[in-house]
């Protein structure tokens, strides 16, 4: 707790809780205060000091107010309350003047009450914040109590101190009266949430009110209807006719559930299983005669009952009330059990009232298992083994957490034994790597084939490894090769181009090349990389690639030079793209240089032309174009292009030239409906008379109608 304390030993200490943990305050050989709030997490404070003290106060005790941890002490008369940053002088409200110097002070349980004692005898009590006074007392003794202890009283919600000198205990409160008690031994007090435990070196007594259930049936000539529910049972045993009478005086009453309940509560609070025992059996002699008396408070405080029985025993040695046991909870007494190591009786409690087997049994095996790794006096197959025999797959446990526990207790191969027997592969990894044994941490990734759990083995190898190490274990595992490839084709490029160098995988290279050149800002930079694409496509034996690669370089190449001719962006258009946009610009030559240079498929390059042409509306030069050779595409795409951009007069133009086999729908497509007749006429074409027919109004194509249908008549008779 630092070098100060090291050099000026402690003089007392003295623990306390907080929401915050379990604190302790100290008190050293220079007369300061340090303290920390949470002795887990240790981070000391040290205290103000106080003006002129020379000596150890003569009391002293820590408070809590508003979540601030606080030192109260006393020199003589005076009283110091210690805060973060000051020390100040207290005076506690209705103090008598004539008091005297403060020798003891005690805090309560919960903390919010304070009692003080003079040299005078004289005690004072009141709420720990020192705003208000609760009562006070004299006991006419001088001489400091060796304790002093707040003693709860939930019943009458009344507070009282005790206090021990040698061979004698007072019990003092709000009354004029004490109580006092003549010990045959020097004993030491314990303050508990409902009273003050006596220990001493032969005997354990426990101090506290008497509960109201308890009081009511136990009193002299008490008519409570416990009471007498328990009178008529024991005559009842008896054989008496007193039993009845008893019994039909609850009953007329109409208390006789109250009585039931009673003897259930007051059963709760006696330690002598006879006692038990008898206001249980009163309990269910009275439930005989109500109609419909739930049972579950009866059958709760029968196991209850069972459980504390069971722990009380000198054996085992937790005399907890009852009051204790359900503050406590259940769960809480397994656990102190277990740190005790009593498993069987713990097993047996979980059994016996039933509970979840994760919340029970499992958790009391998986702590009996961490026990077990600890003891060096076996082997780690021998004890792996006993505890794979013990747990089996029982719902709830954990390998992983034992062999965790195996590890932090040196037992390295016993925890990687253990893991063996963990079916999840998301516990077992972060053991392994946490244990640098990361090459069968990433083969238990693999195997589950969660793609997350390799990504975090193969991260954590990359900064464990060396490169060269760290490449060499991915080559065995190609599952993690993969992934990690994945993984850089989106974080780490250049590491990607590492690992196909290491591989001789030219193809791989070509595509990071190719993908790499888009990332270059300048043309020289784009064409380096795609030359180096080129050379690894080469090397791969990809001639297409190569190829296409080439004609990439050289089209970059070309709209570079395009692009400073006519001061148009041309950069990063394909090779149609280029094309459309030389002709829609006017120029041909241009284009046609292109056509020629990348060996464009004459049908492609005609239906490019045409698109453009029809898109810039130069109509003349796209006729010119139709004439100057045969197209490869036929005349109907001319037609189509026109009508597409709302032109029929420059779409009749092509419609004639169009082959037979497609001149009904050219002409269909200009709107001559007459022509477009006379050609599916002259096929004797059944389905394109049809067409035309579809196309036709009765009311404007009459003729063509008539037509139509004669030759169709004409058609059908042969």
């Amino acid at each position: 707790m630092g070098n100060e304390v090291l050099q000026n030993h402690v003089l007392e200490a003295k623990v306390f809780h907080t929401e915050y943990g379990t604190g302790v305050a100290i008190l050293t050989g220079a007369h300061r205060f340090s303290l920390t709030t949470n002795i887990d997490d240790l981070k000391l404070r040290r205290m103000p000091e106080v003006p002129g003290l020379q000596k150890p106060p003569s009391c002293w005790a820590v408070l809590t107010q508003d979540r601030v941890t606080i030192v109260l002490l006393a020199v003589g008369q005076d009283l110091y309350l210690l805060d973060n940053t000051s020390c100040s002088v207290v005076t506690p409200p209705g103090m008598s003047p004539s008091a005297g110097a403060y020798l003891q002070m005690a805090v309560s349980f919960n903390y919010r009450c304070l009692a003080l004692f003079t040299d005078t005898g004289y005690i004072w009590m009141g709420l720990a914040t020192l705003k208000d006074k609760l009562c006070e007392f004299n006991s006419a003794i001088r001489s400091a109590p060796k304790q002093m202890v707040w003693c709860t009283r939930p019943r009458s919600r009344q507070r009282a101190v005790v206090l021990a000198w040698d061979r004698q205990l007072m019990v003092a409160g709000n009354s004029t009266e004490c109580i006092r008690f003549v010990l045959d031994e020097d004993s030491y007090l314990v303050p508990e949430p409902d009273g003050v435990r006596i220990l001493s070196r032969t005997s354990h007594e426990f101090l506290h009110e008497i509960p109201e259930a308890s009081q009511e049936i136990f009193k002299i000539a008490s008519m409570a209807p416990g009471a007498l529910l328990l009178e008529a049972q024991k005559e009842y045993e008896k054989e008496s006719q007193k039993a009845d009478e008893y019994l039909r005086e609850i009953k007329d009453q109409k208390l006789l559930p109250e009585a039931v309940s009673q003897c259930i509560e007051a059963a709760g609070y006696e330690h002598e299983p006879e006692t038990q025992k008898s206001l249980l059996r009163a309990a269910s002699f009275g439930k005989c005669f109500i109609d419909k008396f739930p049972p579950e408070s009866f059958v709760r405080m029968c196991q209850d009952l069972r459980v504390l029985n069971s722990i009380r025993d000198y054996q085992i040695g937790i005399p907890l009330t009852f009051t204790q046991y359900k503050r406590l909870t259940v769960e809480v007494l397994l656990d102190r059990l277990v740190l005790r190591r009593l498993y069987p009786l713990a097993i047996r409690i979980c059994e016996y009232l039933r509970l979840p087997e994760i919340q029970g049994v499992s958790r009391i095996l998986a702590h009996w298992a961490c026990y077990k790794v600890q003891q060096k006096d076996k082997s780690d197959e021998e004890v792996a083994y006993a505890i794979n025999q013990k747990l089996g797959d029982t719902p709830g446990i954990s390998y992983s957490e034992i062999a965790a526990r195996a590890y932090d207790c040196g037992r390295t191969e016993l925890a990687i034994k253990l893991l063996e027997y963990e079916p999840r592969s998301g516990e077992q990894v972060p053991l392994l790597l946490k244990m640098k044994r990361s090459k069968l941490a990433l083969s238990k990734a693999i195997e589950s084939g969660d793609t997350d759990l390799v990504y975090t083995v193969v991260l954590h190898l990359k900064n464990e490894l060396n490169r060269g190490t760290f490449f060499m274990t991915l080559q065995n595992q190609p599952v993690a090769l993969s992934l990690y490839r994945q993984f850089c084709k989106h974080q780490e490029r250049e590491t990607l181009k590492d690992l196909y160098n290491q591989d001789d995988n030219h193809q791989e290279l070509g595509n990071f090349h190719v993908h790499s050149s888009y990332s270059e800002k300048r043309i020289e930079g784009r064409v380096g990389a795609l030359q180096n694409a080129v050379d690894e496509y080469y090397k791969a034996k990809n001639e297409f690639a190569a190829k296409a690669t080439e004609d990439q370089i050289k089209l970059l190449r070309l709209q570079r030079h395009l692009q400073e001719d006519f001061d148009k962006p041309y950069l990063d258009l394909s090779l149609h793209n280029t094309v459309s946009t030389l002709i829609q610009d006017g120029h041909h030559k241009k284009a046609e240089q292109l056509y020629r240079e990348f060996k464009i498929p004459d049908k492609r390059y005609w239906w490019l032309k045409i698109s453009a042409l029809a898109t810039r509306g130069d109509w003349e030069e796209m006729e010119k174009f139709s004439k100057s050779k045969k197209s490869p595409i036929g005349y109907l795409p001319f037609v189509e292009i026109a009508v597409k951009h709302h032109n029929r007069y420059e779409a009749k133009k092509y419609a004639p030239r169009v082959t037979p086999e497609q001149r009904v729908k050219a002409f269909i497509l200009v709107g001559d409906l007459e022509q477009a007749a006379d050609a599916a006429i002259e096929h004797k074409n059944e389905t394109e008379m049809n067409l035309v027919l579809s196309k036709c109004s009765a009311t404007t194509d009459g003729a063509v109608v008539e037509k139509l249908n004669r030759a169709r008549a004409q058609l059908l008779k042969k």
